[in-house]
């Protein structure tokens, strides 16, 4: 199990580049890896932290970034994380391929994020 989530997370850490793309009406990482809203979550408020962020690791955004269609929030701790239309972008623990939707309604709050 702890090497599958070191491997999940180097595949996502790798994707983290500030970059992201529609796929197939999906919004996606430059690594392909797919991004998640949370219902919980405000317009540019975040409530993903410790467990939960293990689970759905945001996807971070680099001080002074810009990327067409997406904007930043920030996070408690003062880092920046990517949001789409206000929601927060997160990635799946359980995606370990790109394009992969294994997240999509867990809890029935998680959600793939659309263009």
């Amino acid at each position: 199990m702890k090497i599958t989530t070191l491997a999940t997370f180097a595949v996502l850490a790798a994707g983290c580049t500030g970059a992201y793309a529609a796929s197939h009406a999906n919004l996606t990482a430059n690594n392909g890896m797919t991004l998640y809203t949370f219902d919980k979550d405000t317009a540019g408020v975040s409530v993903c932290y410790d467990d939960c962020a293990v689970n759905w690791p945001p996807y971070m955004a680099e001080s002074g970034a810009d990327m067409p269609g997406l904007t930043s929030i920030e996070r408690k701790d003062g880092s920046k994380q990517w949001a789409k239309d206000g929601k927060p972008l997160y990635f799946w623990v359980g995606d370990t391929e790109p394009g992969e939707t294994n997240g999509d309604g867990v809890g029935g709050v998680w959600h793939v994020a659309r263009p």
